[in-house]
């Protein structure tokens, strides 16, 4: 194959000849090619345990679709490992403004902490956290309508059975009424309920042909059974659906033991979810390293696992590396981003024995010295899928930076700057307009440079605009292979690890949507 391969390109020019065979080459070098992924499906499997079904909110309620899939997606794994683990406690790292923690706390009831090195980005975060307290009833409401309604369509598929269970229910209730009214009441009122949540079975009652006798044995054993089946209502039913027995006219006596279970489980479950409204997630400021001591910013550090939802550049490296080497970290989930802001041990050549580097994370590639290089790395930011759709790169806006880089050179002298451009594209109405303004953000003298100048450089090189595009298809060929790398080096340093019980790289979202979908997953050992 590399022999087939290395024939895209001449012998003695080492040009690009055959950019078909260039482009097989890059797809089998590919993630999705290579099958070293674990699917998401299998990984879920494997963690699935005991679990109940959460009451279902949408995240795209509060958050683009985008951040709603990834979320959503995101968050269900994140639960099913904290559940594997045993643990409550999850570490976001690099939170930003908190989509990710906020539905874990809301739909997970896990116990957050959000760190991101930005103060706004916490503060905005502290804001979303307030106006998702003032709305979450509204979401638990009606996550819980949505139960109710999915329920209710399963129990109107058996409905002579539900309405044969009613009528017997009720015929024993009148035929008994005299032996215990209060009792015979909230069974109504419980039975009112059941059918409508689907849990017609729960209620099920002694036949009209049972003697006195065998009523009044099972009396006992029901009032057990009916006491569960309260707990188990009040799981489904928001904390309002029960009704208040305080005004009825049947509460003259003592209260019977299954209104006794309601009440305090009502305010049982009254209180969690106050608790949960005051207590969504934690939002913290503090810049994370490879040394960072997690017990000097989270004081309750306690079992846990740690998450990253796009971590920017060496972040994600440090998430791992701190994951391995503290004991209280049982599981790591983190999907990387901003490849072009790794930092490289060898890209400079300068001995810094003291730099904790981005790449490369594994001794397999520290021993062969490699090296990516920035470009490469800013190819590997971008997205194949969404240009294999239709989406297009911004030609035109690549071109402006093109010609940009040629002024900056032979005017200025500048071939290396600390400086960015940044997005000053979508706010120029014109290359004149784009090139005033990237020169002053370069701090640049523009006045040395008239409008006619400008212009002559965009004519210049206007006919190579085609070339352009061509040239950046390539480099977005080329890019699942840069990441590629960039990815199995962190699995590889997870593989090299004592203490990992099992590590993997696993496809989370759908590309389309979020290019960077890729997520590096670790449990470890449980006597670690």
């Amino acid at each position: 194959d590399d022999d087939i391969f290395s024939s895209a390109f001449c012998e003695n020019s080492e040009k690009l000849i055959n950019v078909h065979l260039f482009a097989l080459a890059a797809k089998y070098c590919s993630l999705s090619n290579l099958g070293v992924c674990t699917p998401l499906e299998d990984v879920l499997e494997a963690l699935k345990g005991d679990s109940e079904g959460a009451t279902a909110i949408k995240p795209d309620e509060f958050m683009n679709n985008k951040k709603s899939h990834e979320v959503q997606v995101m968050s269900e794994l994140v639960d099913s490992i904290a559940k594997y683990c045993g643990i409550k406690q999850v570490i976001d790292i690099g939170s930003g403004k908190g989509y990710l923690s906020s539905f874990l706390s809301m739909q997970y009831n896990l116990k957050v902490y959000g760190i991101d090195s930005s103060s706004s980005n916490t503060n905005g975060a502290h804001e979303r956290n307030r106006k998702l307290k003032k709305h979450w009833r509204a979401y638990q409401s009606r996550g819980t309508e949505n139960l109710k309604s999915q329920s209710l369509e399963k129990a109107n598929d058996r409905p002579m059975e539900s309405e044969i269970k009613c009528k017997t229910v009720n015929e024993e209730l009148l035929n008994n009424k005299s032996s215990n009214s209060l009792q015979n009441q909230d069974q109504v009122i419980i039975q009112d309920l059941v059918p409508s949540c689907g849990f017609t079975e729960m209620a099920t009652p002694a036949a009209k042909t049972e003697t006195e006798t065998d009523l009044v044995t099972g009396t006992q054993s029901r009032e057990t059974r009916l006491s569960e089946e309260v707990l188990a209502i009040l799981n489904v039913l928001p904390a309002d659906a029960v009704e208040d027995f305080s005004s009825s006219p049947y509460n003259r006596g003592e209260l019977c033991e299954e209104e006794k279970v309601q009440r305090k489980m009502t305010s049982l479950k009254t209180k969690a979810r106050k608790s949960n409204e005051s207590n969504l997630y934690f939002p913290l400021t503090s810049c994370i390293t490879a040394e960072t001591e997690l017990n000097d910013i989270i004081t309750d550090l306690e079992d846990c696992m740690m998450v990253g939802l796009h971590t920017c550049g060496d972040l994600a490296a440090n998430t791992l590396r701190i994951f391995t080497a503290k004991p209280e970290i049982k599981a790591v989930c983190s999907v990387g981003c901003c490849y072009h802001l790794l930092s490289e041990q060898f890209e400079n050549q300068e001995e810094c024995h003291d730099q904790v580097w981005g790449f490369p994370m594994c001794q397999y590639l520290k021993d062969k010295g490699w090296c990516c290089g920035r470009n490469a790395r800013m190819s590997a930011c971008l997205a194949l899928e969404r240009v294999a759709v239709g989406q297009m790169l911004p030609t035109e806006s690549l071109f402006y930076r093109a010609v940009l880089q040629v002024i900056i050179e032979e005017t200025y002298g500048v071939t290396k700057s600390d400086r960015h451009v940044g997005k000053t594209f979508s706010k120029s109405s014109s290359f004149i307009d784009y090139v005033r303004r990237s020169l002053k953000k370069l701090e640049l003298d523009d006045s040395k440079l008239p409008d006619s100048c400008i212009m002559d450089y965009y004519e210049k090189y206007k006919h190579r605009m085609n070339e352009l595009e061509a040239f950046n298809m390539l480099k977005v060929v080329l890019a699942p292979c840069i990441e590629v790398l960039i990815l199995l080096d962190r699995l590889c340093y997870l593989k090299e690890q004592e203490n990992i019980a099992w590590s993997g790289l696993v496809k989370l979202f759908d590309p389309v949507k979020s290019p960077r979908c890729y997520a590096v997953i670790a449990l470890k050992n449980q006597s670690c």
